[in-house]
């Protein structure tokens, strides 16, 4: 009894802590209304999160102070981890209910989504925003991408054993490898690296005609995959701009850079640039976003035909838009050129991207999905078995990726997920049939882009708006287990259901 009393008070503590973090978060916001107000600066904008921010802070430090400082198990760590998220999530939405003609579900829901960086969205009208809620959207994003421990961490320079306990229960923002000894200098190595991305990215997109602040936006949402524009017509409304096409190629890159292994970048700026092409994730990922443009390429071309070639420059948009999606879905971000839903993307193409919302980026990327590595395991553990068919009985084949021997362990571990993975999508999807109007791949896109943390689906914005608040909160669930990759949720409620 002592030692559960101890070990959620050392619960209270570690979410103290983080709570005094992000409620000073939360006021920066208040210092970008003042020079981006809109139309008018208004002190309600302002007080809807310096209050909000300094009674949280004030929370954290009351619990932080007043509770023990225990390191935590696996467990608790995973307790920790969820509760985490469920927490920032409420507190994320504080603002937009204040400030938004919203219920508190639907805030909820878009709070939701940008900690998790999932990008789906119940809000129309983002060009008239105040501009201060638009960057609080994307301010979540860029924090909840790499990880809201993580960034914790990071921020309160903790490291030891309670760090390395949080950094492994947050789940897949980071491989098991790490690129040097000690928690905290891995953990440095990854927001150097995260914000030299952010720089660059800003640097590039301003330079090629966004506003500063869409450019500023966009880079918080760019870098992390989260997909939360400042545009109802999301990248598309740069299609226009001199410089569009440049714009849309550098979001490519960063992209591509953010559903990207983060130790894969530590090696490269080490000098391993082989690592692009020897790494099995890596060759894995590149085949299987070749094949998805090909893919995806063909059926659009098959179906308009001709049309695709009539000049250069109509080529080259259809060969973008097909470039762009694809990589936006692989990646999780979720950026627009082209709604999903347009009749310009045949079935086979809808099914191409149903296939990449589910795998998703790399392992220790910013990107959502099931991941990359874990299919390739899943692969050559299908192969193994069929080799192990003309053995003898007693024959062994040990599972080996990238000069490494995977566990049974670890390869039970990877079925499960995939079987909570799966669960969770068919559970969401029933539920959304059930309550809606939507066909099946409709309700389908829509569940499998909140577990997945993706973002895009093939139906509207105004008819996710109009779901019942019950089919809403399953894809709170269901962002917030996709994101955490299922299990620590499942600790929580395991917990729960004991007491």
């Amino acid at each position: 009894m002592i030692k559960r009393l101890v070990a959620s008070l050392t619960i209270l503590n570690y979410l103290g802590s983080l709570l005094f973090i992000f409620g000073l978060a939360m006021m920066v916001p208040a210092l970008v209304h003042v020079f981006f107000p809109g139309p008018e600066i208004s002190v309600r904008i302002i007080g809807a999160f310096v209050v909000p921010g300094t009674l949280v802070s004030a929370l954290g430090m009351i619990l932080t102070r007043r509770l023990p400082d225990k390191v935590p198990n696996i467990q608790d760590g995973m307790i920790i981890t969820a509760v985490a998220w469920i927490v920032v999530a409420v507190v994320s939405t504080i603002p937009l209910y204040l400030l938004l003609e919203h219920s508190f579900i639907d805030s909820f829901f878009e709070a939701t989504s940008g900690i998790t960086a999932s990008g789906l969205t119940i809000f129309k009208g983002l060009d008239e925003m105040p501009p201060a809620v638009l960057f609080w959207r994307s301010f979540t994003q860029w924090i909840g991408g790499i990880g809201i421990l993580t960034f914790f961490l990071a921020v309160s320079f903790r490291g030891g054993s309670a760090a390395a306990t949080l950094f492994s229960a947050e789940g897949h923002k980071i491989h098991s490898s790490r690129p040097v000894p000690g928690i905290f200098n891995t953990i440095k190595i990854i927001w150097i690296i995260y914000g030299t991305m952010t720089v660059v990215a800003f640097v590039l997109l301003f330079g090629e005609g966004m506003s500063l602040f869409d450019a500023i936006n966009h880079t918080l949402t760019l870098v992390s995959t989260g997909g939360f524009s400042t545009h109802d017509a999301s990248i598309a409304y740069f299609s226009s701009f001199r410089y569009g096409t440049l714009i849309e190629y550098t979001m490519i890159f960063f992209m591509i850079m953010g559903g990207t292994n983060f130790l894969l970048h530590y090696k490269i700026s080490t000098g391993n640039w082989r690592a692009l092409y020897e790494d099995f994730e890596m060759r894995l990922f590149w085949f299987i976003i070749l094949g998805s443009i090909l893919l995806v390429g063909a059926d659009i071309y098959i179906t308009h035909g001709q049309k695709l070639f009539t000049s250069w420059s109509t080529f080259h948009l259809h060969f973008r838009t097909t470039l762009f999606q694809t990589i936006s879905v692989i990646t999780s971000t979720g950026y627009a050129t082209r709604n999903l839903n347009d009749p310009y993307y045949p079935a086979l193409a809808k099914q191409v991207f149903l296939l990449l919302m589910f795998v998703g980026g790399c392992i220790g990327s910013t990107a959502g999905g099931f991941k990359v590595l874990r299919l390739g395991i899943l692969w050559q553990t299908l192969v193994s078995e069929l080799k192990q068919l003309s053995l003898p009985p007693k024959a062994v084949i040990p599972l080996v990726i990238q000069g490494k021997i995977i566990s049974p362990r670890e390869v039970r571990r990877i079925c499960a997920l995939l079987f909570a993975w799966i669960s969770l999508i068919w559970l969401g999807t029933s539920l959304t049939l059930a309550c809606t109007n939507l066909d099946g791949w409709q309700a389908l896109s829509g569940m499998l882009s909140a577990v997945s943390n993706m973002g895009p689906f093939f139906f509207s914005t105004e008819e996710l708006a109009a779901f019942p608040a019950v089919v809403k909160i399953s894809y709170i669930f269901g962002m917030l287990a996709g994101r955490l990759e299922v299990l620590p949720i499942f600790v929580l409620c395991a917990r729960l259901t004991r007491r």
